[in-house]
């Protein structure tokens, strides 16, 4: 389930973690609320943020070591590539979408449909979003979710932060008397207004494609995309309905046989 912690993305992970705590430092040395109540005794809100903090990292680690849904062989796969049968395929009139399997070219297995080869982890994974640098890792069928979770848990962690940080300029007679007063706080402030707009960014662009049952490979590329390129501009036919959708991403763990999905949906439009 979990890939080796000192991978080719050890470094990137080292260094998130280092810089996410060294802000939660610098946090709690400046003269912020934070060590105002730790200074009073009240431990209620330090506690939390730290805790909000530690989940954070625990879920960045889970979604970047966690497998997003490698295809490892033929004969694991059999039955989840299989998911129309050959008479099923035959039923579908010549003028439907074309359904059919294929077998990628770099590591030579059958790829399910919405499954994608990715040149940096060697491997095609299923229901392939994209390959995230952040995470070292690709974002696929079995990590998505969490990617999401952590995106909002990071959101929350990163506004908070900004808050508490604000809370820690102090007051100076001149400029440059501030600035070195207030110089590396204010860099924090600058670094977490940075990640906050990523974040928020992310997070809204992966929320809005899992309401329409979509994922970034396909919503950029449905033009080369075999399955996809023949549908019109605004068809989908993996849409269920916003709420189902939403329900399914987020409720319902397993494997989705695609297939059947986009079988289904082809026989509605005959």
């Amino acid at each position: 389930m979990f890939k080796n912690v000192f991978g080719s993305g050890f470094l990137v992970r080292t260094a998130h973690v280092i810089l996410t705590w060294v802000i939660t430092l610098i946090l709690f040395l400046h003269d912020t609320v934070l060590r105002k109540q730790e200074e009073t005794g009240q431990l209620v809100q330090p506690v939390l943020f730290v805790l909000l903090v530690l989940v954070s990292v625990l879920l960045y680690f889970a979604v970047s070591l966690m497998d997003p849904g490698f295809i490892l062989s033929d004969d694991r796969d059999l039955h989840f590539t299989l998911g129309v049968t050959e008479e099923q395929q035959d039923m579908i009139p010549p003028t439907t979408k074309p359904l059919r399997q294929r077998r990628c070219g770099h590591c030579l297995l059958q790829q399910p449909m919405r499954s994608k080869h990715c040149q940096t982890c060697q491997h095609c994974v299923r229901r392939y979003d994209h390959h995230c640098p952040w995470i070292e890792n690709c974002v696929g069928e079995r990590n998505h979710r969490w990617f999401v979770f952590y995106l909002a848990v990071q959101l929350l962690v990163l506004l908070w932060g900004l808050h508490i940080a604000w809370t820690g300029f102090s007051y100076a007679p001149s400029w440059q008397l501030w600035l070195r007063t207030n110089g590396v706080l204010l860099t924090v402030v600058v670094l977490v207004v940075l990640l906050s707009l990523i974040v928020l960014l992310l997070l809204g662009s992966h929320l809005y494609l899992v309401s329409l049952n979509t994922t970034t490979w396909e919503f950029m590329s449905r033009h080369r995309i075999s399955y996809l390129k023949h549908c019109g501009a605004d068809e989908n036919p993996f849409d269920r309905g916003t709420f189902n959708n939403l329900w399914g991403f987020f409720c319902v763990w397993g494997t989705v046989v695609w297939e059947q999905v986009y079988f289904r949906e082809g026989s509605d439009q005959v």
